[in-house]
């Protein structure tokens, strides 16, 4: 398989403005995304629509495509990023993976499981979950749970807690049921990416504000491996103070 990770990175994000270009020890935050994941990965695009990223990303030494500012997701600029490459390098791919640009840290379990779920032929779109440890976080809605079928296929994406236990109460939830929650990180067969960014927004995208659901109401298959390495995004400039601290 010939895999692409793609890593998004715009510049006006409402929480944190300028966000991949924080600086963290030294190096910006898109460098250390990009570097962490070169560990792993052959080919790497960095898609942006600011100038500013752009010449960063060339100053040390990645590769980078220019892209719309009109993008409502990453999913939609890992696309156009897709399409700008293939022509230029006259060279098609089979594996998209949508790396953060938030996330400087990402394990390498994550990218080797992302990548097996593609032995599978019916994998159209890959990512990952994790079992939640804490009773709180069920009832978080900045921790999207996820349910799935017997065949590791993804069945719905929620802000609520899914599913939900009739007979016991609300404290004691996580001791009854394995509950799990999404890991933001996709994988895409190359067709399939194409595919899912011209699908128009649907009720469920609309009703939870989470992208996956448009592709699970049009029929898509999502697939999705368990992980038990936690991931660490960076949205405020409150949580990269914290990111250093607990790292550095």
């Amino acid at each position: 398989m010939k895999i692409l990770g793609i890593i998004p990175a715009r510049y006006a994000s409402t929480r944190f403005p300028g966000k991949p270009l924080a600086d963290i020890k030294g190096k910006t935050m898109i460098q250390r995304v990009y570097e962490n994941i070169s560990h792993f990965l052959d080919e790497i695009i960095i898609a942006t629509d600011n100038t500013l990223i752009a010449e960063e990303v060339k100053n040390f030494g990645g590769n980078v495509v220019m892209t719309s500012e009109n993008h409502k997701s990453g999913t939609d600029r890992c696309a156009e990023a897709l399409s700008v490459i293939e022509k230029v390098n006259n060279i098609s791919y089979d594996i998209v993976i949508n790396v953060q640009g938030d996330e400087p840290f990402l394990h390498k379990e994550h990218l080797i499981k992302l990548t097996a779920c593609f032995n599978d032929s019916e994998t159209e779109i890959a990512t990952l979950i994790k079992k939640i440890g804490f009773n709180e976080d069920i009832f978080n809605p900045n921790k999207p749970k996820v349910i799935f079928n017997k065949n590791r296929q993804a069945i719905y994406f929620s802000r609520s807690p899914i599913p939900y236990l009739r007979n016991f109460e609300k404290n004691e939830w996580h001791i009854h049921h394995n509950f799990y929650k999404h890991i933001g990180i996709y994988a895409y067969r190359s067709d399939i990416l194409k595919k899912i960014t011209t699908l128009p927004v649907s009720g469920l995208e609309i009703a939870e504000a989470l992208e996956q659901n448009r592709w699970l109401e049009n029929g898509f298959k999502i697939k999705i491996d368990i992980t038990e390495k936690e991931s660490m995004s960076i949205d405020t400039p409150e949580d990269l103070e914290q990111f250093v601290k607990k790292f550095f």
